[in-house]
């Protein structure tokens, strides 16, 4: 190890000292990035004659899948970390809620101030939450909607 990634390992055990390894190495698994309700997105867009760009980095909020030209953004949000309301997956933590409910708020306000900047820049967005992807046939007609309209001038 070297440099910048030793002082980024020693931060990063600083600052989760109290949480057990157990959690810690579990947390370390979840993707960011080609989780599998993205691949699903990915796979009913590109069976429907659809083609995009992925999670590009120019754009605020990186977005997950987009379609140039159509102007067309879709963001795919895990229930949990981005909360979808009033879904069952979107639970409060028990533990370190001093952590995390404050961590999840930023995530809903982050997600908020990308879609509205991608707006100002002319693009349209979708979200497909995490248990919309469970039911193929509902994804591609909610897809087959959102990709089908025309651009808003």
């Amino acid at each position: 190890m070297q440099g910048h990634e030793a002082y980024r390992m020693a931060k990063s055990q600083s600052r989760f000292e109290n949480v057990p390894i157990i959690v810690r190495e579990r947390m370390s698994r979840v993707p960011r990035k080609d989780t599998r309700p993205e691949l699903s997105v990915r796979r009913e867009s590109h069976k429907l004659g659809y083609r995009f760009r992925l999670h590009r980095a120019d754009l605020p909020g990186t977005p997950d899948l987009v379609f140039p030209s159509l102007r067309k953004i879709i963001f795919v949000h895990g229930c949990f970390w981005h909360q979808h309301v009033g879904c069952r997956s979107a639970t409060s933590p028990r533990v370190r809620q001093g952590y995390w409910l404050p961590k999840l708020a930023r995530n809903k306000e982050r997600d908020y101030a990308a879609i509205s900047s991608l707006s100002d820049l002319g693009w349209t967005s979708l979200v497909i939450w995490e248990c919309e992807t469970k039911d193929i046939r509902e994804l591609r007609a909610k897809l087959v909607r959102f990709l089908s309209r025309p651009v808003r001038s």
